[in-house]
Order: structure tokens, then sequence, then C-alpha cells
């Protein structure tokens, strides 16, 4: 038989194992948390040097990568074109309109950069009070410039 003390060594050992299961002090068998990505990495002091160049690389890479998605001005100009000549009548007052079916060929004829822009989600957005069913190719246009 045990003696009081013996098993209240027991009794405290047995928690904290338990306790550092639970907190997480042990290793947990549970792989997902394996797979988490990191998402913070500290900013590279000022005697890494290595490391700050691969950081300023990076980034001109990312910019140069997201530069290369935006419209120029040419695709821009043929987008109005398109836009200009798919519109569905009748126009309210000076405002041109296109449907939903127009809205799809203008997106198979814009090009690889435009298609992004051309989604239902999109057209249900900058769909109004229209009767018929149609949005204003001015306040879409205007939406792919601010975010593209």
């Amino acid at each position: 038989k045990k003696s009081e003390q013996e098993l209240k060594d027991e009794e405290i050992e047995l928690f904290t194992k338990y306790y550092m299961e639970w907190k997480g002090g042990k290793k947990s068998d549970n792989i997902s948390y394996t797979n988490i990505p990191r998402f913070y990495y500290r900013l590279p002091a000022e005697d890494e040097i290595l490391l700050q160049k691969l950081r300023e690389e990076s980034r001109a890479v990312f910019l140069q990568r997201k530069s290369r998605e935006l419209l120029d001005n040419e695709e821009l100009q043929n987008l109005w074109f398109l836009l200009d000549k798919h519109q569905t009548s009748p126009m309210i007052g000076e405002e041109a309109m296109i449907n939903y079916e127009n809205f799809l060929k203008v997106g198979e004829k814009a090009g690889p950069k435009c298609k992004q822009f051309f989604t239902a989600k999109i057209f249900a957005k900058l769909l109004h009070n229209d009767p018929y069913g149609r949005i204003s190719i001015m306040q879409f246009f205007n939406y792919v410039m601010r975010k593209g």
C-alpha cells in the first residue's frame, strides 16, 4: 500500500502530464498542425544584408507581376470599343447599357487580362433597378479601371 505522500506525488505527476498534453507542451500526434503555413516573418535586421536584398528582390518581382496584370491604355480602349459595340438598347438617357448575354460575348473577345472581370458575380454587383436586367457600360468600365 502506498503512503499518502506517494499518492500525492503520483497525482501531481499525472496532473502535470495531462495538463502539459492539454496545453500543448507535448507535441501532438495530430498531423494537421504541421500543415498550417507560417504567416509572419520578421523583418531582416540591418546587419542581415542578404535577407534584406532577398526581400527587396521578391517585392520587386511581385510588383512586376502585378503590373503585368494591369490593363494598358490600348487594352482599355479595346474594352471600351467592345462594350460600346455590344450595348443593349434602349439607352437610359445618355447611359449605354449591356445585358448579361452581350456582357459574356464581350468577355470572350476582350482577352485574357480582362477575363477576371466578366463574371456573374461582378455583373450582379453592378446590376441595379434596370427593368431589362442590364448594367451600365460606364459603371462597368469604371469598375474595371478601379479594380484593374
